[in-house]
C-alpha cells in the first residue's frame, strides 16, 4: 500500500473514532452524566517472597442488574390546592391559577426576572406543550417561546402539525427566567409546580407534549435519557404524555434525523389528539 492511500486510511480511521468520541460524550451530557469515579491506584507487582497460602475466598454474589427503564412503584399524587376549587368542586381557570401565581416571590428566580412568563395560548387546547423554562427574549417579553426556540417550534406546530400555535397551549415548569438560562433547580419547580399543575388542569388537554429532558423527567418522575424515550408513550394524572427534543436541542443539533424524530413525535401526539 502506498504511503499516500495509509495515511489517508489512517485519517480516516480517526475521524472516525473522533466522531464516535463525540457522540458519546453527547449522549452522556444528555443523560446527566457529569463524571466517573477514578480507577483506584494500579497495585504494585507483588515482590517475589514467600507467603504462607490461605484459604480460598468465596466469591461475593453480584446483584442482578436494573434493566433500563424499570417499572417504578407509582408514588402517591399530592394533593394541589389549585387543582380542584373548593368552592363547589369546580377545576380552576387559568385566570384563576394566574392569580393565586401573582407577583411570585415563593423562589429565588424573582430576584433576576423582568417579568413572570405564565403560559400562551388557547386555555381549550387539545395539545398542551411543556418546556423548561424562560430565556432572555421570554423575560424580555412575557411570552413562552418566542426566541431562537420558540420560532422553531411555531414552524414544528404551523407547518408541520398544520394547525396554528394559537390553537395550543404552551407553558414551562418554572415560571421565572433561570440566570444564564441554567437549568432549573429542585427548589425552583417545587415551587413553580402547583401553578404546572394548575395549568394543566385547567385546560384539560387531550394530549401533553414534554419538550427537552427536564420537563418529562418531572412529569414521569425519575430522570428520563430524552433521546432514547421519545416517540413512546406516557401518561401523567391520566392524560396521554409524549416525551419529545426540546428545539433548542434540534437547533443546536440540526441533523434529518432529530428533525425527523420530532415531526414524528408531534404527528403521533396530534393523531392521539384527534382520535
Amino acid at each position: 500500500m502506498a504511503s499516500d492511500d495509509l495515511d489517508r486510511e489512517v485519517w480516516s480511521e480517526a475521524r472516525e473514532l473522533v466522531a464516535s468520541a463525540a457522540a458519546l460524550v453527547r449522549e452522556l451530557v444528555e443523560e446527566g452524566v457529569g463524571g466517573f469515579e477514578r480507577l483506584a491506584d494500579a497495585v504494585p507487582p507483588a515482590q517475589n517472597t514467600q507467603r504462607t497460602p490461605s484459604a480460598p475466598v468465596p466469591p461475593t454474589p453480584r446483584p442482578r442488574a436494573t434493566p433500563p427503564f424499570a417499572a417504578r412503584p407509582t408514588r402517591p399524587v399530592e394533593p394541589n390546592p389549585l387543582a380542584v376549587r373548593a368552592s363547589g368542586g369546580l377545576a380552576p381557570t387559568l385566570e384563576s391559577v394566574r392569580a393565586e401565581l401573582g407577583d411570585c416571590r415563593r423562589c429565588g428566580l424573582c430576584e433576576g426576572r423582568q417579568q413572570i412568563v405564565f403560559g400562551d395560548g388557547n386555555p381549550r387546547a387539545e395539545i398542551l406543550f411543556v418546556g423548561e423554562g424562560p430565556g432572555e427574549q421570554e423575560d424580555r417579553t412575557g411570552l413562552p417561546f418566542v426566541g431562537r426556540a420558540g420560532e422553531l417550534l411555531t414552524q414544528m406546530i404551523e407547518k408541520g402539525m398544520g394547525i396554528r400555535r394559537a390553537d395550543v397551549y404552551i407553558c414551562n415548569i418554572v415560571k421565572c427566567r433561570p440566570p444564564g438560562n441554567r437549568n432549573p433547580l429542585p427548589p425552583e419547580v417545587s415551587a413553580c409546580r402547583p401553578f404546572l399543575d394548575g395549568q394543566i388542569t385547567a385546560v384539560a388537554p387531550k394530549v401533553i407534549v414534554t419538550l427537552g429532558k427536564p420537563a418529562a423527567s418531572l412529569l414521569l418522575d425519575r430522570e428520563i435519557p430524552i433521546t432514547r424515550l421519545r416517540g413512546t408513550w406516557h401518561e401523567y394524572r391520566g392524560i396521554p404524555l409524549m416525551p419529545t427534543l426540546h428545539p433548542a436541542f434540534v437547533l443546536r443539533q440540526y441533523t434529518p434525523e432529530n428533525r425527523r424524530a420530532v415531526w414524528q413525535d408531534l404527528k403521533a401526539a396530534l393523531e392521539r389528539a384527534r382520535a
